[in-house]
């Protein structure tokens, strides 16, 4: 069996046949008049911490480039707002790491997410010119680590392949002038709302350990409609 399963597609639809552990915490969204449907879609967890964080890169990133407010009161406000995100991110992804048995995944964006605030409160606040220069960068490369351990984890083409994406992002950065943290913060947020928007590959490694009898049974039955699902999709 090989590492990555070829046969899924990078990205697709959303499958409704959703397992035990994504339906922990789901948000449905569906606005229709009358008859017809305006907007309609569902957000797990998982999906959520990726607009979370979304919503905070682009924050960052847009005040950086675009408000006259000092790098000091800029600090503070980003150290907030971060240290929101990882909290916000562990709670959200805690049960449904659990089970994918991805835990180590989770640790190992807070302790990147962690290291990049450190460092760039350092450079601010101690005056290192040489990475506050380089805060961009810094923040595409924490961020490629972290999508490339999450592909290896999951077993995700998908996720590597972000990863390499904020890694070119980085060698772009040059030619993008004095729009460097819009550049950046487009990069990392229209990936986070691309991947909260579609289903991407994964290999499953559930540990149902975790699960009772009967979430162990709804999770099979949903693997069997997914495959029907899938099988009528490709006829």
């Amino acid at each position: 069996m090989t590492f990555f399963n070829s046969s899924e597609l990078l990205l697709r639809e959303k499958q409704p046949e959703l397992d035990f552990q994504d339906i922990q915490g789901l948000v449905c969204l569906n606005y229709q008049i009358g008859n017809f449907t305006l907007f309609s879609k569902f957000y797990t967890q998982v999906d959520q911490a990726f607009i979370l964080w979304g919503l905070i890169s682009s924050g960052i990133f847009v005040t950086a480039q675009f408000l006259p407010i000092s790098w000091s009161d800029q600090a503070i406000l980003w150290s907030v707002l971060t240290l929101f995100g990882a909290v916000g991110m562990v709670s959200l992804t805690w049960f449904w790491a659990t089970v994918e048995q991805l835990r180590w995944v989770v640790y190992c964006w807070a302790i990147l997410i962690l290291a990049g605030l450190i460092l760039t409160d350092m450079s601010i606040f101690l005056g290192w010119g040489e990475v506050l220069m380089r805060l961009c960068p810094l923040w595409l490369g924490l961020s490629a680590i972290g999508y490339i351990c999450t592909g290896v984890g999951m077993r995700s083409r998908t996720f590597v392949l972000m990863g390499f994406i904020h890694l070119l992002g980085i060698l772009v950065l040059p030619y993008c002038g004095v729009m460097q943290f819009l550049s950046t913060g487009l990069i990392m947020t229209v990936s986070l709302l691309l991947l909260a928007e579609l289903q991407w590959d994964m290999q499953s490694s559930s540990d149902y350990n975790q699960l009772t009898p009967q979430q162990k049974q709804f999770n099979q039955a949903q693997s069997q409609r997914r495959q029907m699902s899938s099988k009528v999709i490709k006829n």
